[in-house]
């Protein structure tokens, strides 16, 4: 869950560069080629073509003909995995409590800290990757 919203902080870091988007972008693509030889039916396969046709189509519009548009794509991948990561981290660890959750392993760690404290806790931690992450791309913008 937490690495998750690491990487969608990541993402939302690397769209305050014009280089620096271009290189999640192709990370992202590569990813999800490698993702294709896990595919299990032909939807998923047709959505993963689809985001990497999509990616590519903006790394050359944003490459050939107008700025922008690639570092806002990868702002959108960053910002929606931690959106994702965040909802996950609801649903899962404050919402629900299972026995055989993060959570619960925690509070068996540290008895101090009730489950659903400590999923308050890993939202607050995804929510600061995410705080984190804009501060660092405006900071990148503005030296740019």
């Amino acid at each position: 869950l937490m690495d998750v919203a690491f990487w969608g902080g990541v993402f939302v870091v690397l769209s305050g560069d014009r280089v620096a988007a271009t290189v999640a972008a192709g990370v992202f693509c590569a990813g999800m080629v490698v993702s294709l030889f896990f595919a299990p039916n032909r939807v998923m396969v047709g959505l993963t073509l689809g985001f990497v046709v999509l990616t590519v189509g903006f790394i050359l519009m944003d490459w050939l003909v107008v700025t922008p548009f690639l570092q806002f794509l990868t702002l959108f991948y960053g910002v929606f995995i931690g959106s994702f990561s965040m909802y996950d981290i609801y649903d899962d660890l404050i919402t629900r409590t299972v026995e055989g959750s993060d959570a619960h392993a925690c509070h068996q760690l540290f008895p101090c800290c009730m489950p659903r404290c400590v999923g308050v806790q890993f939202a607050l931690v995804a929510l600061a990757f995410q705080a984190g992450g804009l501060y660092l791309a405006l900071v990148w913008m503005t030296s740019t």
